[in-house]
């Protein structure tokens, strides 16, 4: 009969909202989003010069030697924390549930009919 006697729950075993996650892990998945915009940014970068490789260059020999695109060359540490900053702010965005967060409905503001009825 001991098992049946009811206890009462302690208030300390309560759980918080599922849905929340603790900052480590909303960090982790943030950077990891990061370095997800960086590898498909690696990989479009890998198929524009796989395209130039094996169509280009071998119909027309032209090697970018007089584009001199030496002078850009320091943008790119630029361009590549930026769009690791960029994938980040995005997987925050994602990942804490911002982007799925309900909108504020808006009242309906069309006039009505001149009977004001509907049907």
């Amino acid at each position: 009969m001991a098992s049946l006697v009811q206890r009462p729950r302690s208030a300390t075993g309560r759980r918080g909202d599922p849905a929340d996650q603790h900052w480590s892990m909303l960090l982790f998945e943030s950077l990891s989003a990061g370095v997800m915009a960086v590898a498909v940014g690696f990989a479009i970068t890998m198929a524009v010069v796989g395209v130039y490789v094996i169509l280009i260059w071998p119909l027309t020999f032209w090697d970018l030697a007089n584009l001199g695109l030496e002078k850009y060359g320091s943008w790119a540490d630029t361009l590549l924390w930026s769009v690791f900053a960029g994938g980040s702010l995005a997987g925050y965005w994602f990942f804490s549930g911002a982007a799925f967060k309900a909108k504020a409905r808006r009242t309906n503001t069309q006039p009505t009919r001149a009977g004001g009825t509907r049907r």
